[in-house]
């Protein structure tokens, strides 16, 4: 079978699972999300596994959520030196009673809008 096949299906069942998780959610903060690599299909590198998140990053409601961040040189100073204002950005990965301590932005935990990046 094709490449893109195997693909699409695994999508699909990864779709219907986060379906059936979001449907049994009984508490709101919580958010189920899919996060899939399309284009490396990683896994092996000779004899080590490679698996992990060093990124995680999301867009809710006009702004970057880092979630996580495990760069040399930190996502979100980078994001600035873009020209993203510091008040756009969310460091997420610390708790929201300290977001005002941070210099950068604060949010809303359950913000409705939210676009994932990959990486």
């Amino acid at each position: 079978m094709d490449i893109e096949q195997y693909r699409q299906y695994i999508r699909q069942l990864l779709s219907e699972r986060r379906e059936r998780a979001s449907d049994q959610q009984n508490a709101p903060e919580y958010e189920v999300q899919t996060v899939s690599d399309t284009e490396q299909d990683v896994g092996w590198r000779e004899n080590k596994r490679e698996f992990g998140c060093i990124l995680h990053l999301d867009i809710r409601g006009g702004k970057i959520w880092i979630q996580n961040d495990g760069t040399e040189v930190g996502i979100a100073n980078q994001l600035v030196e873009l020209g993203v204002p510091k008040q756009d950005i969310v460091l997420a990965f610390h708790e929201p009673t300290v977001c005002h301590f941070t210099g950068f932005g604060t949010g809303e935990i359950n913000t409705l809008e939210s676009k994932k990046i990959e990486v």
